[in-house]
């Protein structure tokens, strides 16, 4: 079966980074698009980036220009790559994948979630 870990998450004051990775394993014979997502408590999970089929990418005006999704396709990973953290950015962060299979099938993967706390 397909698998999507995240890693990356923690504790962090305002002001610091933070590098997500996404990695998918399986039966894969290729990723084609991925997106980070996030959800606070209280709130909707909210598109955070995403980085569609043929590179393009997207962010949430409150992440933009702090904020960078990539991805290294050679090894199955994506990266959100947080820089200047606000406390609003406290959340579990969570990451999608649009993968095809071996067997020629695609099959849209959600990573676990990682916790992302900001502290003042």
């Amino acid at each position: 079966q397909v698998h999507v870990v995240e890693s990356g998450g923690g504790l962090v004051q305002a002001g610091g980074s933070l590098r997500l990775s996404c990695a998918a394993s399986g039966s894969i014979l290729g990723v084609r698009a991925m997106g980070w997502y996030r959800q606070a408590p209280g709130k909707q999970r909210e598109q955070v980036a995403t980085e569609a089929i043929g590179g393009s990418e997207n962010y949430a005006d409150s992440v933009k220009g702090r904020f960078t999704i990539s991805r290294d396709s050679a090894k199955n990973t994506g990266y959100l790559q947080m820089n200047n953290l606000r406390p609003e950015d406290t959340a579990v962060y969570y990451c999608n994948a649009d993968i095809i299979t071996v067997w020629g099938k695609s099959s849209n993967t959600w990573g676990q979630g990682t916790q992302v706390t900001v502290s003042s």
